[in-house]
Parts: structure tokens; sequence; C-alpha cells
């Protein structure tokens, strides 16, 4: 494919690659009900137990009102558990269930079949290469994002 027009533009190269990675993502995981914006909640939430909605919006560089839609789909799925916080009754603490767990350890082998399809094309020196860049890419414009990665973490209160 001649690389013109609209192809010459970062942005639009970006928004087909994050296309055709959901795609293979779908392709690969359909199976277990759970969307890749799911999967990354679930994740956050079994590494940082009691973390609250908030932080998880944070870590997921999601903007909250998506976060707490998808949050509540979670739930109502069995999924993740809220809880108030101690100190704060509006604060939401959540936690893995035992489905929530079942449902990431019997999902990890398509995800990462899915990741390394995603850069199949590539060879390996291209691979760390394209990740190498990509990294540096998202990581120095991050705070441009609607929705920027804040890593700080809010540790739980029971």
């Amino acid at each position: 494919m001649k690389r013109g027009g609209i192809y010459r533009h970062p942005g639009h190269l970006i928004r087909r690659a994050q296309q055709i990675a959901v795609s293979i993502f779908v392709d690969h995981c359909r199976r277990h009900g759970a969307t890749s914006i799911q999967f990354g909640i679930l994740y956050t939430v079994r590494d940082n137990p009691g973390i609250d909605q908030i932080s998880v919006a944070n870590l997921v560089a999601l903007d909250r009102s998506n976060t707490g839609d998808v949050v509540g789909r979670l739930e109502e799925k069995g999924l993740l558990r809220r809880a108030s916080g101690a100190t704060d009754r509006r604060t939401k603490r959540l936690f893995l269930t035992d489905a929530g767990a079942a449902l990431l350890e019997t999902m990890a082998p398509d995800v990462e079949s899915a990741q390394v399809r995603i850069l199949s094309p590539l060879d390996e020196r291209e691979r760390q290469t394209f990740m190498e860049l990509l990294g540096k890419l998202v990581d120095i414009n991050n705070t441009l994002s609607r929705a920027p990665l804040r890593p700080k973490v809010t540790r739980k209160t029971p």
C-alpha cells in the first residue's frame, strides 16, 4: 500500500493501529465476554486490592465517568465488589471477586496471544524498537490526553 495522503498522518495511523489492536483482542478474547478496558480494570484491581475507583481511572488512563460505568457492569457480572471507604463513605474501594480472579486467569493466555499477534508482522528487533518508540511517544505526550495516565495509587483503607 502506498503511504500517501491520510497515511502520512501519524494520528490516522495510530487510530488505525488501535482499531486493529482492539479487533485482534476481540478475536482472541471474545469467548470470555470481557472487553480490553474491562480486562485492564480487572487486572489493575487484582494488582491493587482495595484501590479506589478514581485511582483505577488514573492507572488505566480512562475518564472517571466511563470508569464508573465499566466498574458498574463488572460488579453486575459478579467480577468486582465495591465497598465504601472507612474514612470517606463516598470513596468506592474495589476488590476482585473469586469469579473475577478466575476470569483473569482464564483470559491470560488469550490476552498474551493477542499481544503477540499484534506485533507479529515485525521481526524481534523491530518489535523492540517499536515498543520503545511507542512508549516514549505515549510517555512524553501523556499530559496532552483527556484521560492521562496518573500512576499515583491511593492505598486502601479497610
